[in-house]
């Protein structure tokens, strides 16, 4: 695992009474750093505490078994909490409104889907982790052949391309010596694994990672790769690609041989060959593309769902606020009439008919797509200096994504969905 750097300052915020049993993080305006609250009770689950997400109390707080360490855990990292001698008045409160108390079990273990060198973006689920002090481990392309990714309980991919086309980027950056270099990278890749394409390569990278989601894998996607994913899965033996990205011309009519029954979350849409278009198909909202006005963002809504009978999407959209300010990426936001209505829909974007922020059931695992790049930048760049978290501390937009983080140390008699 990575090992991620301490925090130098100690700020204790909470009372210590000895008679305490359990600690309280709550999750509401109160909370000093919501982003950290995640790490602690990570951290907690695995130093063996018992832990309980309590969903809907207080915006989602947790209640934490008092042991040594928690109190100057939470000092060092910011995190406000208040010790509690007897947790039953809470439990009453949840029991007679739309809340539940779920316990956390284990510690998931995390990989990010990511080459080892610095990449021209970055990656928000990285900021995350490191901010909250979250362990993680990289896996790439390889790994994922290998099998190596069943020793994860969750996995994350952000920004790849799993269609071969080089994220679309060749308009935009094809003289470039970063994009030369990463397109030299791929077809060395996919020449030593024995692959004539890259395409084909990271359409067998694909199916790999769909069945470690169905065999009980977890995924979460933001960005483009929500969608090129499930583009991959269904143009299994389909050619999509134009020459300029594997030497030969696409299938003729190949949107027509396309097969939806593959895919995870998406269904009924259509790609767009034009090289200079920067966008894959119709999965994407087309104002991914559209002049924007930074000024005027907009916003997207989460859903609200019972605690008690869906406890899933209940756990994926906890936050201190439902409103959450929109952000844009390659992928921004997904049409209606191109989800599956397997597909649970946990957001929407206001004024419009799309959905900010999806998840489903893929056999016996899941998975989470929410799309967009980073939710305290509307509209990042190539080359941008990453956030830093120390100034969103509060972000709900990064809440989302800790959510995912933690949602596999839920116990899973527990959860319904």
């Amino acid at each position: 695992m990575k090992t991620l750097p301490k925090i130098s300052s100690i700020i204790l915020l909470t009372a210590l009474p000895a008679s305490a049993t359990f600690l309280l993080v709550p999750m509401d305006m109160e909370q000093t750093d919501h982003l950290r609250a995640y790490g602690v009770a990570y951290q907690a689950v695995a130093d063996g505490a018992y832990v309980e997400w309590l969903l809907n109390y207080r915006g989602g707080s947790f209640l934490i078994e008092n042991y040594d360490g928690l109190a100057e855990m939470c000092g060092a990292r910011g995190v406000y909490g208040v010790f509690v001698a007897d947790p039953g008045p809470i439990y009453a409160v949840i029991e007679e409104n739309n809340m539940e108390a779920v316990p956390l079990d284990k510690a998931p273990t995390i990989a990010l889907y990511a080459p080892d060198e610095t990449e021209v973006w970055d990656d928000s689920v990285m900021r995350a982790l490191e901010y909250a002090f979250i362990p993680y481990d990289r896996v790439w392309n390889d790994d994922v052949l290998a099998g190596r990714i069943y020793e994860y309980d969750w996995l994350h991919l952000h920004h790849e391309d799993f269609t071969g086309q080089f994220g679309k980027f060749y308009s935009s950056f094809g003289g470039s010596a970063w994009y030369e270099i990463t397109v030299a990278e791929y077809n060395r890749e996919a020449m030593n694994a024995g692959y004539e394409s890259v395409a084909e390569y990271l359409k067998a990278v694909s199916r790999a990672l769909a069945e470690y989601v169905y065999s009980g894998g977890f995924i979460f996607a933001m960005c483009s790769a929500t969608d090129t994913i499930d583009i991959a899965l269904a143009s299994s033996g389909v050619d999509i690609v134009e020459s300029i990205y594997d030497g030969d011309p696409p299938d003729v009519g190949y949107n027509d041989m396309l097969d939806y029954s593959a895919t995870m979350a998406f269904t009924d849409f259509e790609l767009y060959p034009n090289i200079y278009l920067y966008e894959f198909s119709n999965i994407d909202t087309p104002r991914s593309i559209s002049v924007v006005d930074p000024t005027n963002p907009g916003s997207f809504t989460l859903f609200e769902f019972s605690a008690k009978s869906d406890t899933v999407p209940t756990i994926l959209t906890q936050c201190h606020t439902a409103r959450i300010t929109e952000f844009m990426g390659q992928t921004t936001a997904f049409p209606r009439e191109v989800i599956k209505k397997s597909t649970v829909i946990l957001a929407t974007v206001d004024g419009y008919e799309e959905a900010k922020y999806i998840y489903g059931n893929y056999g016996e695992g899941f998975f989470s797509f929410y799309a967009g790049h980073d939710p305290e930048d509307f509209q990042h760049f190539i080359g941008e200096e990453p956030t830093d978290l120390t100034y969103h501390p509060h972000s709900p937009g990064y809440r989302l994504i800790l959510n995912n983080i933690l949602f596999p140390a839920a116990r899973k008699e527990e959860l319904k969905t």
